[in-house]
């Protein structure tokens, strides 16, 4: 039995609850707050008995050996490291951190402490839609891929901002639209394409001025380490609630995916296409925890943390893997502020 503990009693706690409650053979004992009465909600509908306001006592529980961390960006660090040096396995939501001094110190408490488990939530990498995309890109469906666009919808109001002081704020969330929503499918990009070498950005704050400090809208061009290049453009100022649409051009295949379905799918070969089409057209049986667009995957890679606990081996999603995509996000700020093309380091 691997016994858990959340810290962050917040709107993403509840799907990590129900992703270990579907898992055999772990149980939830432990969780904290800084405020009592969420913490409170969260333990009376769940049972979980055992509550700290100080996430240090969660820390200092013996039973507990895997973490949550589903915190505010700018305590995700200090937390994943207190755990690291309590001996806890650890699991970080987005974004790892709020500013590269962030993933630095998270990277080098991993590599101190290689005995443990680190992951960071990336869960969309689990969603099969995208599993079965990237099989089919490494089978070379598409040939040579030769661009590639992403367009993220989404919107979050000015009381949606208002609702929790550390969001839109530097200090407290790092930035706006790109580290809190289209990080995820910053990193799809990551996970289906490879690594970025450098971006070149434009941020603003178009409808939300005297609300946030941070951007509601993004757009850049970004060199893929294999010399692809593509392009990025998002928003939360949208009117639809959540969208993403992907566009891959390749020498034998072209594919139009929005959230994880294929609208448009043409290439030299039409069996090839009808193929291609036929394995991302997947029916989703699997019940989604939360707003619809998490997406099935937080279970899944929960599964991956609590199996790598038990084989004695890595998570598929690394601290390190998690905090590149972070720090792709960081280089677009740096690239908006200068004007230059920002490199993205590697982790």
């Amino acid at each position: 039995m691997i016994k858990c503990g959340i810290i962050g009693c917040g709107v993403i706690a509840p799907t990590h609850v129900e992703g270990y409650r579907a898992l055999p053979d772990v149980e939830i004992v432990h969780i904290s707050d800084l405020i009592p009465e969420r913490m409170e909600k969260l333990g009376e509908k769940y049972g979980i008995a055992r509550r700290s306001v100080d996430y240090h006592d969660l820390l200092a529980d013996p039973e507990v050996e895997l973490v949550s961390v589903c915190t505010d960006h700018a305590s995700h660090a200090q937390i994943v490291i207190d755990a690291l040096e309590a001996g806890k396995h650890v699991v970080c939501e987005k974004s790892p951190g709020r500013v590269p001094e962030d993933l630095k110190r998270m990277t080098d408490a991993a590599k101190r402490h290689p005995e443990l488990v680190v992951s960071g939530i990336f869960q969309h990498r689990f969603q099969p839609a995208n599993r079965t995309l990237r099989r089919l890109i490494e089978e070379g469906k598409f040939g040579r891929i030769v661009g590639v666009n992403l367009v993220f919808n989404c919107l979050r109001t000015n009381e949606y901002y208002q609702k929790d002081a550390w969001r839109g704020t530097i200090a407290g969330e790092g930035g706006g639209v790109l580290i809190n929503q289209a990080i995820h499918h910053l990193d799809q990009l990551r996970f289906l394409f490879g690594g970025i070498r450098r971006v070149s950005a434009l941020t603003a704050n178009l409808t939300h001025q005297g609300v946030i400090e941070v951007e509601d809208s993004a757009a850049f061009v970004v060199e893929f380490r294999n010399g692809v290049f593509g392009t990025v453009n998002a928003t939360n100022s949208a009117a639809e609630e959540w969208r993403s649409m992907l566009s891959v051009t390749g020498t034998e295949l072209c594919l139009e995916y929005a959230n994880e379905k294929p609208v448009h799918v043409e290439g030299l070969d039409a069996a090839r296409a009808r193929e291609v089409e036929e394995a991302l057209s997947l029916e989703i049986k699997e019940q989604v925890v939360g707003k619809q667009y998490y997406g099935v995957g937080h279970t899944a890679q929960l599964a991956d943390v609590v199996d790598a606990i038990r084989e004695h081996r890595a998570p598929e999603v690394t601290i390190a893997d998690a905090c590149g995509s972070a720090v792709l996000v960081m280089a677009v700020y740096e690239s908006a502020r200068t004007g230059n093309w920002a490199e993205v380091p590697e982790y």
